[in-house]
């Protein structure tokens, strides 16, 4: 996003990853480096870190037991839990203003996410994953409950578009619930109807 030329609010719990952000961002204005995670309400939450895979580690715990039988996640470890604080997308919000475009990717909590925000942006992703479709059709229905938007996907890392045209939350529900388990995952792109 930078490379955009984007102002960043990046959101990261993880101390050792949170470190490297500062390293790598620290020094630009442009960048505003937030430790902490995000959810429902501002509290404080146990993560699961996968030391070997940092970017796999989760609030969720529903995430990490659904991991156990999926093909592509059978050698992820979750080592240990720290706790951090967590925080809303609204309150975020209130500090930095409203994003033109927010990534969620919070490996099983994004519909969790979706419920601290309490207005439709503009524009949104979130991740799916094959071994939690339930989660991606609760965050379908967090978007619609905020306005109406279209939706279409990426696979994998592609950034590519995999649909010609956006759909509605039920069409996107039903593409990924009839998605082979070996595709794994993605992200789901949101885009407000009146944007």
């Amino acid at each position: 996003m930078r490379r955009l030329e984007a102002r960043v609010v990046a959101v990261e719990p993880q101390p050792a990853l949170a470190r490297a952000l500062w390293i790598l961002h620290g020094r630009d204005r442009q960048v505003v480096i937030e430790q902490v995670a995000i959810g429902a309400d501002t509290t404080e939450a146990e993560m699961y870190l996968n030391l070997a895979n940092p970017t796999t580690s989760s609030l969720s715990r529903d995430f990490i037991n659904s991991a156990q039988y999926g093909r592509e996640w059978r050698d992820q470890r979750w080592d240990e839990t720290i706790m951090v604080p967590v925080t809303t997308l609204d309150a975020l919000i209130a500090r930095h203003g409203e994003p033109r475009f927010c990534k969620i990717d919070v490996e099983g909590y994004e519909a969790t996410v979706l419920q601290g925000l309490s207005r439709p942006l503009a524009a949104l992703s979130f991740e799916f994953t094959t071994i939690q479709r339930h989660v991606t059709l609760q965050a379908l229905a967090e978007c619609e409950r905020l306005g109406a938007y279209r939706y279409n996907a990426a696979l994998g890392a592609n950034a590519s578009l995999v649909h010609p045209n956006w759909l509605s939350a039920e069409e996107m529900g039903c593409w990924t619930e009839g998605l082979p388990e070996a595709a794994n995952s993605g992200d789901i792109y949101a885009v407000r109807v009146d944007a």
